[in-house]
């Protein structure tokens, strides 16, 4: 039997029992999580500025989520909503449909992970439009199986080896890197506009390096799509349940999607996942070609229509919003006082660190790692990302107090005073 009482034990049971390729950014194993404290098997408390990669937006084990968790475990946890269905997800569905941007009738489909949301969505955009081609950006992240790996823009870990890829995924700028005019000049250089299904975009890019649009970008890629009759498909995986202020990040461009992804905090750590659309879309698929066993898991879609009221009745987005003012004023303070910070990134509570080193102002990866090493050292968890790895991003759950907050930030601090000298 393994020891788990020590983090050194279960690192050593790990090695023997779970795959090379399932790693992990730290050797600590977690006994329990409140709020956005985390505690390890041997004790020891982090701050949790990572927030479980933006599934703890409404921080961990809340009590009304543990309830509604509880309360339907002891009911059923499982008949297979294609089989014998029950009420959750219907009513899910109909206040999902209420809460995403579009002013039209809309259908939900549920699933279990980001990635198979992704998929589905592109099933979907297929079969509505009979049209092959999706269109997806440079920096991109939207999953790890072969679709959706193929969609993402990194090379390692993700795709390095996994090949060959699907077929009909094409690349292109994003951002004030290009305009998003020059999508006319990606149909002429790359694919027939009338053989794309679907533009496929993160209103933030996460794992990319929190890079966020110039103003009108959206709506000017949107005006070109419906030109041409391609679905425009917002991924708010990470983005979305107000994790950049507003319900989903798409909305600070006042743009409607076809299809909008939702997962990662909608159920507060439980395996959901939906893709919302246009009535109309959502019906073209015949009946039979979308689902799957635990789609709309019962227990998930009772802690997801928790998440809904915590977030009505807590004020969850004014805290976001508050989160984000907080990490801004400190970020630009830093700015000014360390040279190895460069850009700040992102919007809202979502929002990144770039670090940079020499005088041509060039990534430093090796600097992000030590500091995230640093920070979990002295009792604080952050993350690492960006094509060249060297973005500190900040996914902290809305509910951190102020005393929580300042004292990560002063962790942080100090570690990029470490790092600097």
């Amino acid at each position: 039997m393994t020891d788990s009482t020590t983090n050194k034990a279960l690192q050593a049971m790990r090695s023997e029992v779970i795959s090379n390729g399932y790693a992990s950014g730290t050797n600590c194993y977690v006994a329990s999580a409140k709020g956005a404290i985390i505690k390890d098997v041997e004790g020891k408390e982090y701050i949790d500025f990572a927030g479980g990669i933006a599934v703890m937006n409404i921080g961990h084990s809340h009590p009304k989520v543990v309830a509604a968790i509880k309360t339907q475990a002891e009911k059923f946890t499982h008949t297979c909503f294609m089989v014998n269905p029950y009420a959750s997800p219907v009513r899910l569905a109909e206040r999902l449909c209420d809460i995403t941007p579009g002013d039209f009738a809309k259908k939900v489909l549920f699933i279990n992970s980001g990635a198979e949301a992704v998929e589905n969505a592109v099933k979907i955009a297929r079969y509505y439009t009979k049209r092959p081609a999706i269109i997806v950006f440079e920096n991109g992240y939207h999953g790890r199986t072969l679709l959706t790996m193929t969609m993402t823009s990194r090379v390692k870990p993700y795709k390095l080896g996994f090949g060959p890829f699907a077929p009909e995924v094409y690349r292109m700028p994003f951002g004030d890197v290009a305009g998003p005019e020059k999508l006319e000049d990606f149909f002429i250089k790359h694919v027939n506009p009338e053989a794309v299904a679907a533009v496929v975009a993160e209103p933030v890019q996460g794992e990319g390096g929190f890079i966020a649009p110039p103003d009108g970008y959206f709506q000017k890629l949107v005006e070109i799509c419906r030109k041409h009759g391609i679905l425009f498909i917002s991924d708010e995986i990470q983005t979305g349940m107000g994790r950049t202020g507003k319900m989903f990040a798409i909305e600070h461009w006042r743009v409607e999607p076809d299809l909008i992804i939702v997962a990662k905090s909608l159920a507060a750590g439980m395996p959901l996942s939906a893709v919302v659309g246009r009535r109309e879309i959502m019906d073209a698929i015949h009946p039979g070609g979308l689902g799957g066993t635990y789609g709309a898991n019962p227990v998930a879609c009772e802690a997801a229509l928790a998440v809904l009221d915590i977030f009505e009745e807590e004020n969850m987005l004014e805290k976001s919003v508050a989160l984000g003012e907080k990490l801004q004023a400190r970020f630009k303070a830093w700015q000014q006082k360390y040279d190895i910070i460069g850009e700040i990134r992102g919007l809202g509570a979502m929002l990144g660190l770039e670090l940079v080193k020499g005088p041509e102002r060039s990534p430093a990866p090796e600097e992000a790692k030590a500091l995230s090493a640093v920070c979990f050292e002295n009792g604080l968890s952050i993350l690492v990302c960006g094509s060249y790895g060297n973005i500190i991003r900040i996914l902290a759950p809305f509910v951190i107090t102020d005393e929580q907050l300042n004292k990560g930030l002063d962790i942080m601090e100090n570690g990029i005073k470490k790092i600097s000298s």
